[in-house]
């Protein structure tokens, strides 16, 4: 398959679709949770290299994007909208949700952390599904 099957303004509006997702989620969702389970303040928050951290966020959700569309792409444009949304879900639930699951048990994280996280990975396959099912 060549690189120019890959829809890519696809995979910038995906990204930034999971990355709404993220700003929604861990925002006004459940971002008190989510502080309270990583055991970090606002004020440690805003310390961080914002251009940093949001500027790796969005390039990993590049890559996230790009790597589901290629797999989209190299199945043809016949998938419906259905096998796109549940393909990208199970991408979440079969590989992202265990991973993190995986580091968490190990680094003895909190089962409300894990939930909060594995939540917004599933909400962000499910958004970038929906973007690559109707942009292909």
């Amino acid at each position: 398959m060549d690189i120019s099957a890959v829809n890519w303004i696809g995979v910038v509006v995906a990204a930034l679709a999971g990355f709404l997702v993220g700003g929604i989620w861990y925002g006004p969702v459940m971002g008190k949770r989510w502080m309270g389970a990583v055991g970090l303040s606002e004020e440690q928050i805003k310390q961080g290299n914002m251009a940093a951290i949001y500027g790796g966020a969005f390039a990993f959700s590049l890559l996230a994007s790009w790597t589901l569309a290629h797999t989209f792409a190299t199945y043809g444009q016949d998938l419906s909208v259905a096998v796109k949304v549940l393909t990208a879900f199970g991408v979440a639930l079969g590989f992202i949700v265990p991973a993190i699951g995986t580091n968490y048990l190990f680094s003895q994280k909190s089962k409300a952390l894990f939930f909060i996280d594995a939540s917004y990975w599933l909400l962000f396959y499910i958004a970038m599904g929906l973007v690559h099912a109707y942009l292909p």
